[in-house]
Parts: C-alpha cells; structure tokens; sequence
C-alpha cells in the first residue's frame, strides 16, 4: 500500500472511531448479523439494506474498512493498466457511507467532482459526516445524493462509475439495467463483489454486459475473452488484508487484529489500457527453493501453475516477494508485495 493509501485508510479509521457510542452492543450486533446475510447474498431484495441510523453505524464501523479496501485493490488494478490516466469526475452507484469515494481518493489523489448516490438517505448523512473529517477537498465537497437504485435510473456521465457490494441486494433483472447504465454513462467502470462463488458470478455477468458494450478489460483479466473458470468448480477471487476493528472481534470473537477481506471484481473502460500479461489467483506456495504460482493468463492459455526456481535468479526473488491478485512477471521498477 503506498504512502497516500496509508494516510486515507488510518484516517478513515480515525473517523469510524467511537461511532458506536451511546449505540447498545447488542442492536450493534443484530444490525451487523443482519447485514452479513445481505452482504454474502442470502437475501437478494430491491429495497435499501441500511435502514436507519443504527443499521448505517453499525456497517460502516464493520464493513466500510473492508469495502474500502477491496475496492482500493481493485481501482490499484485499473490505476496499473492506465498509468497515464486518472479521473476528473466519479459516481459511486449504492455507495453508502461513501467506502469507494474514500478509495478513489487514495488512488488518484481524488477526483475533482465525486457523486455518491444511494437508496438510503441515513447512510448518505453519515457518509458526508465521516467525509467531513477528512483532509481531502475531494471528499469533503462530494455530493451525496438520494436515488433508486436499479430499474430506470439515470446516472450522469463521469469518468468512472464504482459498482461495489451493490448488485447482490438487486433482482437479476435490476443488476442487468444497473450495469448497463454505468457503462452508458462511464469512461471506466469498476465493480466489485464479495468473494464467493456468487459474487463472482455477478462480476463475471458484469464483465460480460461490459465487453459487449464496448468496453475493454483492464483487471484482473489479462483479455477480454471467455473466462476459463468452470463455473461451479472454482471461482476468481482476490484478497486484501483489512484492520479490524472492536465491533469487528466483538461480533467474530478471536483476538487477531486484522483479517482478510475477499473480494471478486472487474475494471473495465472505453480508453486503451494495458492489462497485465498474467495475474496471480491464488496465494502463491512457498517451498523449499521454490514457489509454485497459480496464474491467468493469455486467452490461449487460461489458467496455468508455474514453478520459479532458485535458478530463475531474480524471477524467484520476485515469486518469493508476490502477492495474491499482482501481475505476473512483475513490471520493472515495481515495488515488492506489501511496500
């Protein structure tokens, strides 16, 4: 994580710090309980999840770190494939208490105009109140906009369009319009979903309504074809290391102080982007004189494993520095996994 990303997520933490106060611990937990359900896609609906004060508290002190790091990773990935690019405008579809404006913001210094639209007004009010502490001009002038979430919105145009840990809470049909209309409006769109094998399925739904929109993949997928996953036998996830928080070991129980948050997602544009020639699905295995990659590569490939040896030379200090979810070989110059 870079210097700027670093400063962005301790100040959200910062700013999420005694939020619960004055809330019981027993409404925090039933609230949190009841959004882990919608949030791992057990109870798909068309009416907003965070319903009032208490519920919107009670995710943004459990979920919004998380989210915002899962979404961090993904626009690092679409950052990566157009270095030269950065946006001027963003509109975050379902954005809550605002986890993807924050991630914007510490990827590209933050866009000059962010719109964060969502279904229910308490997380928008709590969203520009956390927006509030923070040191970014970007944030703290965001507009925080009530809107339907679904069939027959209209977003206005932007450079990127964030789609993250929404389409689960929608009907199929719902999610297809949602898509549709971020590529309509967008330069980029970014979605992201939980990890699961559902989730990725609702990407993988999203990267296909992207592609045939015009759009061009920029991550994790290294083309814009068919992707090689058998579904039902596998699904493409990454991970991102998140810091918990009290209501976080309260409701898990267990004294670690971090935990990994998965995440499926796919950045796509209509600009010209360099994907990674191949990109690292799973934690690389680590042996004796050797690390053995799980990879995605060229269409022709699909999905492959590598083994890099000691004789490899500075490939093998490089397998032994890579994380889950960066682009292989890695790019000259790139920092090792963690900087």
């Amino acid at each position: 994580m870079n210097d700027t990303a670093t400063t962005t997520a301790e100040t959200l933490r910062s700013a999420l710090a005694g939020l619960l106060e004055g809330l019981p611990q027993k409404q925090a937990t039933a609230a949190v309980e009841r959004l882990i359900a919608n949030y791992r896609g057990q109870i798909p609906t068309n009416t907003p999840v965070l319903r009032n004060r208490s519920d919107v508290a009670a995710y943004a002190a459990y979920r919004m770190p998380a989210t915002f790091e899962a979404v961090r990773s993904a626009l690092d990935g679409l950052a990566e494939a157009a270095p030269g690019w950065s946006p001027a405008s963003h509109v975050d579809v379902g954005g809550g208490t605002g986890a993807a404006a924050w991630a914007a913001d510490s990827v590209w210094g933050g866009p000059r105009e962010t719109a964060v639209l969502d279904w229910a007004d308490p997380a928008l009010v709590l969203g520009k109140e956390l927006a509030a502490a923070s040191s970014s001009a970007t944030l703290r002038a965001a507009e925080w906009r009530q809107s339907v979430i679904g069939a027959g919105m209209t977003l206005p145009a932007a450079d990127l369009v964030t789609v993250s840990y929404v389409l689960g809470e929608l009907t199929p049909e719902a999610r297809g319009e949602v898509v549709a209309e971020a590529a309509r409006a967008g330069q980029a769109v970014v979605v992201v979903e939980p990890g699961t094998p559902e989730g990725y399925l609702r990407v993988r739904e999203a990267r296909d309504r992207l592609i045939e929109a015009g759009f061009q993949v920029a991550a994790p997928c290294p083309h814009d074809g068919t992707c090689p996953i058998q579904v039902g036998k596998d699904w493409c996830h990454f991970s991102a290391r998140v810091s918990r928080s009290s209501l976080h070991r309260q409701v898990k129980g267990g004294s670690l102080s971090y935990e990994d948050e998965k995440f499926s997602y796919v950045a796509a544009s209509r600009f010209p982007v360099e994907p990674a020639a191949a990109r690292i699905t799973r934690r690389p295995q680590l042996r004796k004189g050797l690390v053995l990659l799980e990879l995605c590569g060229p269409e022709a490939e699909g999905q492959t494993k590598v083994n890099v040896t000691k004789r490899h030379g500075d490939l093998y200090k490089a397998a032994r520095d890579a994380d889950w979810g960066q682009e292989w070989p890695p790019p000259q110059g790139a920092e090792p996994a963690g900087a």
